[in-house]
């Protein structure tokens, strides 16, 4: 395998964010405990600093109390020094809505609301980021969740008809001139699930919905990572061979025997094949007391030392905010990753 090479300006990009994540992890630091916790020299991080002082998004404070010497100067991140935001577009038992959050550079929330829609479109939607782009004048970022199949910014099947085939992320990428992050519902409301699970280590988790009136659907985080697959289908499990038509899918998901069934085989082929530690089930057609039945449908097949831990949450808007939230800001970090086939 050939060594990586990093030019000049790719080592400046991926230190400056070094400096940016360990002002945000830290709160606050000196140029010597920032050089201690990056591993870069204290010359280098004053460069930085400075730089990032200057352009505001970091603050210099007063000096620390000295008992000799000259006084460490403490540096903080300005979360304040753009904001992103973010739409949750959400289609539940008929009632389209728009839940919309904008959050500063940390991730806190600066405003959040919803609109119940009528109808939602590609003008809809751009109506309401055009009005908090004008309330809010340091965006830097948009993010739009949608329930439906995206690639490339563009959406495919989707539970809002008036959004299928549109290319959304294009669209407002050209209008705004920002980043624009536009991705699956359930695979940034698994992404918030497993940031909120903060595990130690990178683990494989599941999360699979049920929604009245529309098929099921599921989001993957494999090792740490997103699943979403080489067209963005990853996760559309109403597809997988249930013997029925969709048509007759749809309804049988809506009685108890049907849904038992179907969530079962749905639950056995995610266990079988990506093997996670825990599969969140939401939606609203599954109910807490039917936890045990589905977990002992499971181990019909199921050896029980590779069954996952499986719980029922019904309301996910939290999860689902703040995956796409950090999905978003990370839209405006530079990342530059280096994987070693094995």
């Amino acid at each position: 395998m050939e060594p990586v090479t990093h030019n000049t300006l790719q080592v400046k990009k991926m230190n400056v964010e070094l400096v940016k994540n360990t002002l945000k992890t830290q709160g606050t630091g000196t140029k010597a405990s920032i050089a201690s916790l990056t591993g870069l020299s204290v010359a280098t991080c004053g460069t930085i600093l400075n730089e990032l002082v200057a352009s505001g998004e970091v603050m210099e404070l007063e000096p620390e109390e000295s008992n000799g010497g000259r006084p460490a100067k403490p540096y903080r991140y300005n979360a304040d020094f753009g904001s992103v935001v973010c739409l949750l577009v959400k289609t539940e038992g008929g009632i389209h809505s728009i839940h919309y959050t904008v959050v500063n550079l940390l991730g806190e929330v600066i405003q959040e609301a919803t609109e119940v829609l009528e109808q939602i479109d590609l003008k809809v939607v751009d109506e309401v980021i055009e009005k908090l782009i004008n309330e809010h004048r340091n965006v830097l970022a948009i993010g739009v969740g949608i329930p439906g199949v995206v690639h490339g910014g563009i959406i495919g099947v989707c539970d809002v008809p008036d959004l299928a085939g549109k290319p959304l992320g294009p669209f407002l990428e050209e209008k705004y001139e920002l980043s624009v992050t536009v991705e699956n519902d359930m695979n940034m409301t698994v992404y918030g699930f497993y940031l909120m699970q903060n595990f130690e280590e990178e683990k494989t988790f599941a999360i699979v919905t049920f929604p009245k009136n529309h098929f099921p659907g599921a989001g993957f985080i494999v090792d740490g990572r997103i699943l979403s697959g080489n067209t963005k289908f990853g996760g559309e499990v109403s597809f997988l061979p249930f013997g029925v038509t969709r048509e007759e899918q749809l309804r049988q998901l809506h009685t108890e025997e049907g849904f038992i069934r179907l969530a079962v085989h749905t639950l056995t082929s995610i266990i079988a094949i990506m093997n996670p530690v825990t599969i969140a089930i939401t939606g609203e057609l599954p109910h807490e007391p039917q936890l045990n039945e589905l977990r002992e449908g499971c181990l019909t097949n199921i050896p029980e030392e590779h069954m996952p831990q499986l719980f029922i949450q019904r309301d996910t808007q939290q999860e689902y905010r703040k995956g796409l939230a950090t999905a978003t800001l990370e839209s405006l970090t530079y990342r530059l990753q280096l994987i070693e086939r094995r």
